[in-house]
């Protein structure tokens, strides 16, 4: 496990989204979209010192923002060494794609009669088929990663939305140790464009089918894949 040193320094670019109230709630936004993207990998010790110089804030504000990651469970506390960026194990994958069963499907499922508003879901599709055409895999990530959350957001809860938010940034964790978006999404970009022309269609049971079709081999490719990469396994 490594220090942040040479990483934190970048967030010095993040400096500006604080605002002029550097709140904890601001600063845990910045790190959790920068674990997402992997700017701050799985196992990764956080430096108090670097980070803080970086953002410009105080020592008790960030040690709130991680104590919020830590909730979130992004994050790991561990005595007398530090914080770092949490690592999942197999079973935690598992369950996150179980949840995510539980909300996805139950959001399609009621969904009530057609038409549907999915310009933003029409967006994340073709942001995920422009960035295959580019060869762009971590764009292709990020654009799934949106195409679901898009999804959760057609039932207009922000507390489903929340919830999704956390529970999409820890699975990309699990990504991160995997290293290999163009294996893991890729194959799912036709599956997306089939689920919204269904819903576009108004057949909502049938999405239902496919979604919870995908999400069945997609927790499977995933664990698979991520068990024979843990570091005790």
């Amino acid at each position: 496990m490594g220090t942040t040193e040479p990483r934190a320094g970048g967030l010095a670019d993040d400096r500006p989204l604080l605002g002029r109230t550097s709140t904890a709630e601001r600063v845990a936004d910045i790190l959790r979209t920068r674990i997402a993207e992997g700017y701050f990998p799985p196992g990764e010790r956080l430096s108090e010192d670097s980070i803080g110089k970086a953002l410009g804030v105080s020592r008790n504000t960030l040690r709130e923002a991680f104590r919020l990651l830590t909730h979130e469970r992004l994050l790991v506390h561990e005595l007398n060494r530090g914080v770092f960026v949490r690592m999942l194990a197999v079973q935690d994958v598992e369950d996150i794609y179980r949840t995510r069963q539980l909300v996805e499907c139950a959001v399609v499922d009621r969904l009530g009669e057609p038409p549907y508003i999915l310009d933003k879901l029409d967006a994340a599709v073709a942001g995920g088929e422009r960035a295959a055409h580019e060869r762009d895999w971590k764009g292709v990530s990020t654009a799934n990663i949106h195409f679901h959350r898009e999804l959760v957001a057609l039932a207009g809860s922000a507390r489903t939305d929340e919830l999704m938010r956390s529970v999409l940034a820890e699975l990309r964790l699990a990504f991160h140790v995997v290293d290999d978006p163009q294996q893991l999404h890729q194959p799912y970009l036709v599956r997306n464009r089939e689920i919204l022309e269904t819903l576009r269609a108004g057949r909502r049971s049938e999405a239902r089918q496919l979604l919870d079709a995908y999400l069945d081999d997609s927790r499977a490719q995933l664990v698979s894949r991520y068990a024979t990469l843990l570091p005790d396994a």
